[in-house]
């Protein structure tokens, strides 16, 4: 175990563990989410979720990571010798592997706009933002070309290691991450009719107040927190024992709500105050924000920007996605990550290039009446994820002693007890819901 890398700062596994945390959830998924679900009431229950589960669930994950100092598989084979707790690293696994070959394609489309808005090809009178959209997620030669740049630069950061790859990414990348959202954020609200969209984001309209909203809201708070696939115990697994685990589990949690909230106040300000729609779902960052931009002072500028702060966000995550799956590939040994890295990151490239030609060339092959990409998606998010944060919440709320969970949160005996309620019960209760939610809905 001495020869395990590890992180060598708190705040270093704190920007780690929020970069893998931030990233697509909570710029992508989160402000097309609340557009399409009435804005500050989804908000409201998201915070909520986020705090009263969410968390709870992401110290249980810490708890296990840390106590382990293992890979997921072998921190379970070694906490519960002789039971099949281990299976919850293999769903990690499969997980971590499945999303970030879709994810990846999404970073691919991100490369693609990042070097279109360099070039100030995304300017420009009377352009059709949502034909160019179609153009390039159908194009098969730019779809997987970008795929593949995106996971380059992806396990060119993991095989560096802990200290001396995801840890200095993170610091430069979460940091930028922040100055750059409230650069946006400052632009954004000065724009006449910009009101509109701070009232969208926190005036409740409660007609929005249902169980459909609560659902997708606690779904968010999952998604949005990486909670179900093993990246916060794998990132644990890196830190010494003498860290206060609830402390830093607080602090992933704010900083994700704080980016969601950045992220809407950066979008939806600008949305009204150009007389858009804010339900435009999936297509709203790559349709929306170059239309709402192109009409804004220095717009040209300002979208360079946000899609080099899109591009940090969601790095920060797939190294997270990457490193669950060469964590498990490579146990402790050290000396093989490069080559594992490799490995890995071509597999996931190979099995992730359906998923980038399911919206042209493999566009007529449905599973289940979806596409690949967005079977894939269903497939994790909606099944594995919350199996997963499942199986966690149980291991740490009923496999541990009292002695032990008290000892790994070193927290007040309110704060335990709280946690442990959650955990035993509440957690799995709410999880039961968004699973049955996804296989029956």
């Amino acid at each position: 175990m001495s020869s395990r890398d590890h992180f060598t700062s708190r705040i270093g596994f704190i920007l780690a563990a929020a970069g893998s945390a931030i990233g697509l959830g909570a710029i992508w998924k989160f402000p097309y989410m609340a557009g399409t679900n009435g804005g500050s009431v989804f908000i409201l229950l998201f915070i909520l979720c986020t705090i009263f589960i969410g968390l709870p669930i992401l110290i249980s994950e810490f708890m296990i990571g840390r106590r382990g100092q293992r890979d997921p598989i072998n921190s379970f084979k070694e906490q519960a010798p002789g039971k099949p707790w281990y299976t919850v690293g293999w769903i990690g696994l499969i997980a971590a592997g499945l999303i970030l070959s879709f994810y990846s394609v999404v970073g691919g489309w991100i490369l693609s706009y990042l070097f279109r808005a360099l070039t100030f090809s995304l300017t420009g009178k009377g352009l059709n933002f949502a034909l160019l959209f179609n153009d390039l997620i159908t194009n098969p030669w730019e779809a997987i070309f970008a795929q593949g740049t995106f996971m380059l630069l992806t396990l060119l950061i993991v095989q560096a290691g802990i200290k001396g790859g995801i840890e200095v990414a993170s610091k430069w990348m979460m940091p930028l991450l922040f100055i750059f959202f409230i650069l946006l954020f400052i632009r954004s609200i000065t724009l006449d009719g910009a009101v509109e969209g701070i009232k969208f984001m926190f005036i409740p309209d409660w007609s929005y107040f249902n169980v459909d909203t609560l659902v997708l809201a606690l779904g968010q708070a999952f998604f949005s927190l990486s909670l179900g696939v093993c990246a916060m115990i794998t990132y644990a697994s890196y830190l010494a024992k003498s860290e206060k685990i609830v402390n830093s589990a607080v602090n992933v949690a704010a900083m994700n709500i704080i980016i969601s909230l950045l992220a809407g106040l950066v979008i939806f300000p600008a949305v009204f105050a150009l007389d858009y729609s804010p339900e435009q779902g999936p297509g709203l960052v790559f349709i929306m924000i170059p239309a709402v931009f192109e009409q804004l002072p220095m717009g040209s500028i300002l979208l360079i920007v946000f899609f080099i702060l899109l591009l940090f966000a969601t790095v920060t995550s797939s190294i997270a996605l990457l490193e669950v799956v060469v964590a498990i590939g490579i146990g402790n040994k050290t000396q093989t990550r490069k080559k594992a890295t490799w490995i890995f990151a071509i597999i996931i490239f190979v099995i992730g290039i359906p998923s980038a030609l399911s919206f042209g060339l493999l566009s007529d092959l449905k599973i289940l009446d979806k596409s690949i990409f967005d079977f894939v998606d269903y497939l994790t998010s909606g099944i594995l994820l919350p199996i997963g944060a499942l199986m966690i919440s149980l291991f740490a709320g009923f496999h541990y002693s009292k002695k032990i969970s008290r000892e790994e949160m070193q927290s007040s005996p309110f704060i335990y007890w709280t946690w442990l309620i959650i955990v035993r019960f509440i957690a799995p209760i709410a999880i039961l819901v968004i699973l049955l939610n996804s296989v029956l809905g």
